[in-house]
């Protein structure tokens, strides 16, 4: 069964749901600046999923995806752009290049998400990267980002989810506290017995809130506010998030920083 997976089509049907985060960032525009937000722009882009996500809400809608990597743009050139209809391909751009050097149309709406950004693990480079986000965007744009935290982030530890058809390993495998660099892996476990090991392997800076925060207003933003995941009736996150000026002291979770320009 590993010799046969795609390694991209498990990582999004394990982290990723395309359809929840347009609505969130198309709701939390609308919101914050009265209208709606047509351009976008999607760094590190991958398989670029979200961006041909966001073209679908209409013609008027279009997507920038920036990545530096041209096998998993090819891949999602041909998996997610090929399967769109022809008008909505038309709406799509993909670029192959660096996120601190790329030129492109101001944007409403401005994402980095699945932490990629973490990859900037000098702060110096991660304040020049947010500041040329503040830079690409319309003046009344906004730059979204998510994180993750809690006192298992800083942990070297294991987590298995299982999913439809095969297992899902998120790997701690290091972990520097003067740092806060870590090292993660992903792993994909089937029934038959067989794995896929560390079919994505990261190299990143833990980066905590008030740091990340602290950042987007040094790099020119008005306004910095984390988004939280509120509780379902069992205590599990249900995957609303809102304004939360404290969050909550969990063991793990993941939230949005919001940044309005």
């Amino acid at each position: 069964m590993a010799d046969e997976a795609d390694i991209h089509e498990l990582y999004e049907q394990s982290v990723q749901n395309v359809e929840h985060e347009i609505e969130f960032l198309q709701q939390t525009f609308k919101e914050l600046s009265g209208r709606t937000g047509y351009l976008f722009r999607e760094d590190f882009c991958g398989t670029a999923s979200l961006s041909c996500e966001w073209v679908k809400q209409g013609p008027e809608f279009q997507a920038i995806g920036v990545d530096i990597d041209q096998t998993v743009l090819e891949w999602g050139r041909k998996n997610r752009l090929a399967q769109l209809p022809s008008e909505d391909q038309a709406r799509v751009s993909l670029i192959e290049s660096d996120v601190m050097t790329v030129e492109t149309p101001k944007v409403d709406v401005l994402a980095a998400f699945n932490f990629s950004y973490w990859i900037l693990e000098e702060r110096a480079d991660m304040l020049r990267y947010m500041r040329r986000g503040y830079d690409a965007l319309k003046d009344d744009g906004i730059l979204f980002l998510d994180m993750f935290g809690g006192p298992e982030a800083f942990e070297e530890t294991k987590e298995k989810t299982k999913n439809d058809g095969f297992t899902y390993i998120w790997h701690q495998a290091k972990f520097h506290p003067v740092t806060n660099h870590m090292r993660c892996h992903i792993h994909f476990k089937f029934p038959d017995g067989s794995r896929i090991k560390k079919a994505f392997t990261y190299e990143w800076r833990l980066y905590t809130a008030p740091e990340l925060r602290d950042l987007l207003l040094e790099a020119g933003f008005k306004k910095a506010t984390v988004y939280w995941e509120g509780d379902d009736e069992d205590g599990e996150g249900n995957g609303e998030f809102t304004p939360d000026p404290k969050g909550e002291a969990d063991l793990a979770w993941i939230a949005y920083i919001v940044a309005e320009k």
